[in-house]
């Protein structure tokens, strides 16, 4: 018996699951044990192969790489996922790693940093991406600065949530004109948005309100 890592590859690009087969064909430490091409099927053998760290493409027809990851922690908690993917985005980055991944790399990662990764992951350690570790370096600024409105800024952006225009908040309140836009322009510069377009936006992604 040997201690090989078993390896499972989700992507639905034929070429990327060939080019990362033949990487895993010549390191003695990894044995490539299944494929699937979407998210769905992913779920799938997953349960079947019992692999011990996955590599999975966030975006994926049928069944994201985000939605797979979940499912298939919630039924094999020991599976280790490590996000392979070329996007970068910030809630990309957030919602893979809250699914339960244990790393999040770019496609353009090297042999040798992809190989450092899968060891990694198969011991429960996380390996991010720079992209990545920014990525969750802005959430955690942002987090901390929502965290600094005030009771009243939070009762003015309720309001916002709620449709109401600038003269209607300001009766709601019983405060002028003048300082629901002095406390609007503060909740745009907190959450870090130039329009309350956003901010209502924000406020309803988060639950601020």
């Amino acid at each position: 018996m040997t201690n090989k890592i078993r390896i499972m590859l989700v992507d639905d690009h034929a070429v990327v699951r060939s080019g990362l087969g033949a990487f895993l064909s010549v390191n003695p430490d990894l044995e490539l044990v299944g494929e699937a091409e979407n998210g769905e099927q992913a779920v799938v053998r997953a349960n079947l192969l019992k692999p011990d760290v996955i590599l999975m493409d966030l975006m994926m027809p049928v069944m994201d790489g985000v939605a797979a990851t979940q499912a298939i922690k919630k039924q094999n908690p020991q599976i280790q996922i490590v996000a392979l993917t070329s996007f970068q985005e910030d809630e990309l980055v957030q919602n893979a790693l809250k699914a339960g991944a244990v790393g999040y790399l770019m496609k353009n990662v090297t042999a040798r940093e992809l190989a450092a990764a899968i060891k990694a992951a198969k011991e429960g350690k996380m390996t991010l991406s720079p992209e990545a570790a920014q990525a969750l370096v802005r959430a955690n600024q942002q987090a901390e600065e929502t965290e600094t409105l005030t009771e009243r800024e939070i009762e003015v952006l309720k309001l916002m949530v709620d449709g109401l225009n600038n003269a209607e908040i300001a009766e709601r309140l019983v405060i002028s004109l003048s300082t629901v836009k002095y406390h609007i322009s503060n909740i745009l510069m907190k959450l870090g948005v130039d329009n309350r377009v956003s901010a209502v936006s924000l406020a309803l992604q988060r639950k601020l309100v």
